[in-house]
């Protein structure tokens, strides 16, 4: 069921099935993990329709008018530049799952409250709250246009009623709060129920404001303002285990944030040298340890990753661990440093091990052991033979991202053509999958995707060359105890859960 623009309720909603991650059959086996995939059947929940910017100045109109034509949503000259998801993230409960895009909106979408006549709504997501977090920009000193594109999203910690979360495009770091509102004061003495001031003659009265009951309002309300600390764009930020302070990097620096504090920042890492003309590689992704607030790691574009500990020294450039894969000499191409840059950095949910992706490979590796990783998935080796047409097109540039389960039992990520991959760290079994809106017909089975390298294609397979590069999988999320998942293709946001039996 598809949650059409402007609606922040959908009727009934038809339960499809995903899985299970096997044919008809019964083979391959199908995928495990230890929160519980039971048989891996896993079910469409929901694919949900990013609201566009006329869905949405629909919604301030009449936010009572539910119905809109489908072919609204068959029809892809909707679908901006702007509308694209940019980055996609569940926060700490796994009760809302927040979105940004290009066009510098959130929108925040909330888990459905199971109800006693409708048990099989539990894993569907309604809109929440949508707002504008970044505006586009220009630097007048650079003569350099900001972009409004949503870069990440991370949630802080639930402390009270109200949600906050930190978003960030390339420039600027916004703290926003997110809380719903259903009373209104009313009775004041110094203005009218207009709100406009009253003439103090003409108060004879003392009168004691009151509380009305009003329709529930979601408001968002940026609390702080993060700006002027990077010269290079932002590819990542990463909220620290204390929960007071936050990390910020960009191309060539990181740097450190206290949540109280807007107007001053810590520099941590500074990798620029002094002859820009010298420069090697730069700072691709970064993020803190979950546990230990002193510790965090950093990747870069040479497909290294430095571990550091503040506790060493207030500037962190020279690392306390350096782990790096040997390059095998006989796979050495003129490829090889642009698909070896490391575009995701992930600890994994116990902080003993390490996830990164680079173009072609996911890799996990443990925090002992700094020589070679001690697991590595290809993601989508056929493209290997294709690597001069992927860099003319420039999708050999494309930065995937990489997700944990809650159990760090099974880990995924996505590729081309709508295709994302699940690999199963125990039983080594992995599976690709697809999101589209093709084979989501209601309690249809998806059988796993298998591309054809060369040879004679079976019937269920697709040929390489068959492949389609526009549409690609950047951005998932995995919920932090469920095995729910979000899948991002273009402006389409797909949730998945496993079959509960």
């Amino acid at each position: 069921m598809v949650l059409q623009p402007g609606e922040r309720h959908c009727g009934d909603w038809s339960h499809r099935r995903l899985g299970p991650w096997c044919s008809p059959t019964g083979s391959p086996a199908p995928l495990s993990c230890e929160t519980g995939c039971g048989e891996g059947t896993w079910i469409l929940v929901c694919r949900l329709l990013v609201p566009t910017q006329v869905s949405l100045l629909s919604m301030e109109e009449d936010i009572d008018t539910r119905k809109i034509n489908n072919s609204f949503l068959r029809d892809h000259s909707y679908a901006t530049e702007a509308d694209i998801i940019s980055t996609v993230e569940f926060n700490h409960t796994g009760e809302l799952l927040a979105t940004g895009d290009k066009g510098g909106r959130v929108v925040i979408f909330q888990r459905e409250q199971e109800s006693k006549n409708q048990v099989h709504r539990r894993g569907e997501y309604n809109v929440y709250s949508t707002f504008q977090s970044h505006e586009p920009e220009f630097d007048y000193l650079k003569s350099l246009e900001i972009e409004e594109k949503i870069n990440k999203i991370r949630w802080l910690p639930q402390q009270n009623a109200a949600y906050f979360l930190l978003s960030t495009n390339d420039k600027t770091v916004k703290l926003w709060k997110v809380s719903e509102r259903d009373k209104r004061p009313e009775g004041y003495n110094l203005k009218d129920e207009e709100g406009r001031l009253r003439d103090p003659a003409t108060i004879t009265t003392l009168r004691v404001p009151v509380l009305r009951p009003m329709d529930l309002m979601v408001e968002a309300t940026p609390r702080r303002v993060f700006a002027n600390a990077h010269t290079y764009h932002i590819n990542s930020i990463s909220v620290n285990s204390d929960y007071e302070t936050y990390m910020s990097a960009d191309d060539l620096r990181i740097n450190l944030w206290n949540f109280e504090i807007t107007n001053q920042s810590f520099n941590i890492v500074d990798i620029k040298p002094a002859n820009m003309e010298e420069l090697t590689e730069v700072i691709t992704a970064a993020e803190f340890h979950p546990h230990h607030c002193n510790t965090f790691v950093y990747s870069s574009s040479k497909g290294t990753i430095r571990l550091c500990d503040m506790r060493a020294s207030a500037l962190c450039d020279r690392h306390t661990k350096f782990f790096e894969e040997p390059e095998d000499p006989s796979n050495r191409s003129f490829f090889s440093e642009i698909i070896s840059s490391i575009s995701d950095v992930k600890f994994s949910h116990s902080g003993r091990y390490i996830m990164t992706r680079d173009y072609l490979t996911v890799k996990v590796w443990d925090l002992n052991m700094e020589n070679r990783p001690i697991e590595t998935y290809q993601v989508h080796d056929y493209l290997r033979s294709k690597l001069c047409s992927l860099y003319e097109n420039d999708c050999i540039f494309d930065k995937f991202e990489c997700v944990w389960n809650g159990s760090d039992s099974v880990i995924m990520t996505g590729s081309y053509n709508n295709f994302f991959r699940m690999f199963d760290r125990n039983t080594k079994r992995d599976v690709t999958l697809e999101a589209s809106r093709e084979n989501s017909k209601p309690r249809a089975i998806l059988k796993p995707r298998k591309v054809c390298v060369g040879g004679k294609r079976r019937k269920d397979e697709i040929s390489v060359d068959s492949l389609d590069f526009s549409k690609k999988i950047l951005h998932t999320a995995w919920h932090p105890s469920e095995n729910i998942i979000a899948v991002a293709a273009t402006n389409n946001l797909y949730i998945f859960q496993d079959k509960v039996n």
